[in-house]
């Protein structure tokens, strides 16, 4: 069975960090790209990041470059978001996505998501 958990999200202030973590299970995950995804109530659903298993290389929304980093660690198949310089326009639901089937790039992810976890809340205070 295929499962993406999240975890590490809370309050925090406005300039303060967080690092989330998605762990992946039922599928191997090296293969694969994990992204991570947003939604705040009202809004529609933004790319965060993404890297791909495979060659390491990672890819940013542009409302988060330069303040967000992506990383993975094989050994304990999870994916990790380190989230610096909050703002409170980052408030929102956090979740990780794949796609296994056809072994969705992260360039398509968006779209073609087949997984994906209920998400970790982040909410940034002012």
């Amino acid at each position: 069975e295929v499962q993406l958990v999240e975890s590490g999200g809370g309050l925090v202030q406005a300039g303060g960090s967080l690092r989330l973590s998605c762990a992946a299970s039922g599928f191997t995950f090296n293969r694969y790209a994990i992204g991570w995804f947003r939604q705040a109530p009202g809004k529609e659903r933004e790319g965060v990041s993404c890297i791909s298993s495979i060659d390491n290389k990672t890819y940013y929304g542009d409302s988060v470059k330069g303040r967000f980093t992506t990383s993975s660690d094989n050994a304990k198949n999870t994916v990790y978001l380190q989230m610096n310089s909050l703002k409170p326009e980052d408030t929102a639901n956090y979740y990780c996505a794949v796609g296994l089937t056809l072994n969705i790039p992260c360039g398509d992810l968006y779209y073609g998501m087949e997984y994906r976890g209920k998400g970790t809340l982040v909410t940034v205070s002012s």
